[in-house]
């Protein structure tokens, strides 16, 4: 009975303990808290090299050619050495397990024909065991993760199971990020194509959804929106225009129930354009609202004072600062004109602690935007 609680208990004889328990739940749940994947990887090198009793450890992912291997984390105090190097598929060690996908236990590395040597050279780490396992995701091949020096005894087959776990932890969280990185990148592309259709939809319209995107930021800064409210203000400073599109388009304001186009429909457009994008449901009230006026005379909604979405208070100012830039007045002009435009809409067309935040803004930029 005390011997199979023992096996139970270790890791290195199949097993799982607490510890070990713990540590993969904890891993796993930072998948979904954070997406800084230096971080997970490093957390992950770092439980490897705990729980396996060894000197150090190493992350490497194959090349987008998916020839060689290249080192994404590594410790120890010259491990930055390595990072500009790289190993091809099939030599060394650990492009043997890439090329092969199978976990290989080395446990006197200067014997074997395979080893790498220019990797301790570079670094001044001299390995003398180490157990390397293939990472994968979905029959795809992601790269290996490697621990070196166990500290007591030798790795073993029994060592293989839980390696492997971290490894299925760090293909997840690698996966994961270069997911979030293309969703990025398509998004930002999406958003510079959308930017310059805008520009084309109307007159006088070029830099001017940049234009307002920064001053609306800069104005909600100033006057402490959140982080959620600050990147809804920065979306609906770009798309908030984005109606206009639909004017000379009958098939898009036929799917939107329009018949006809005035200039005032363009915010009830706009917002109805970008209904059901999840990442900006946040922005569309500051879209639709953005030509209401603090005095309860503006559209589409007719609201007024703080039933208007601050989002929408902001860009509304902004927007009469760029028609300022549409009309034509001089740069040099260009701040004695906003600010007394500003001021003489302070209470009827404008929020007052707008008007304020952007004399303040205007101030610290020199008068520009």
């Amino acid at each position: 009975m005390a011997d199979t609680q023992k096996a139970v208990a270790d890791p290195a004889a199949g097993g799982m303990d607490v510890k070990t328990a713990l540590e993969l739940f904890s891993i796993a749940g930072s998948l979904n808290s954070t997406l800084d994947l230096d971080y997970l990887l490093q957390k992950i090198g770092a439980a490897a090299e705990d729980l396996l009793d060894s000197e150090a450890s190493a992350i490497m992912l194959v090349t987008d050619d998916k020839k060689r291997l290249f080192f994404k984390v590594a410790s120890g105090e010259k491990a930055k050495a390595l990072k500009t190097m790289t190993l091809p598929i099939g030599q060394g060690i650990g492009g043997w397990v890439a090329q092969h996908r199978k976990p290989e236990v080395v446990n006197d590395c200067r014997s074997d024909p395979r080893f790498a040597g220019k990797f301790d050279k570079a670094s001044g780490f001299v390995t003398r065991s180490l157990l390397c396992v293939p990472m994968e995701f979905r029959g795809d091949l992601v790269g290996v993760v490697e621990v070196l020096n166990k500290r007591s005894g030798g790795y073993t087959e029994a060592h293989i199971g839980l390696l492997s776990s971290l490894a299925s932890l760090a293909s997840v969280a690698i996966t994961n990020s270069k997911i979030i990185s293309e969703q990025k990148n398509f998004f930002s592309h999406i958003m510079e194509l959308l930017v310059g259709v805008i520009e084309t939809s109307q007159p006088n319209m070029t830099e001017h959804p940049v234009r307002s995107a920064k001053l609306a930021c800069a104005i909600g800064r100033a006057m402490g929106v959140d982080e959620y409210e600050y990147r809804m203000l920065y979306y609906a400073g770009i798309l908030h225009d984005v109606g206009y599109v639909a004017f000379k388009n009958q098939r898009m304001l036929a799917d939107m129930g329009a018949m006809s186009v005035s200039d005032e429909m363009h915010p009830l457009l706009s917002a109805k354009m970008l209904e059901g994008i999840k990442m900006l449901e946040g922005a569309l009230p500051y879209i639709k609202h953005h030509h209401e006026r603090f005095d309860g005379t503006g559209y589409p909604g007719r609201i007024k004072g703080e039933d208007i979405p601050m989002g929408a208070r902001i860009l509304s100012l902004v927007e009469a600062m760029e028609e300022l830039r549409r009309m034509g007045v001089p740069v040099e002009e260009l701040e004695k004109r906003s600010v007394a435009e500003a001021n003489g809409g302070k209470g009827t067309r404008f929020d007052p602690q707008v008007v304020e935040a952007f004399i303040e803004v205007l101030s610290a930029q020199g008068g520009a935007w």
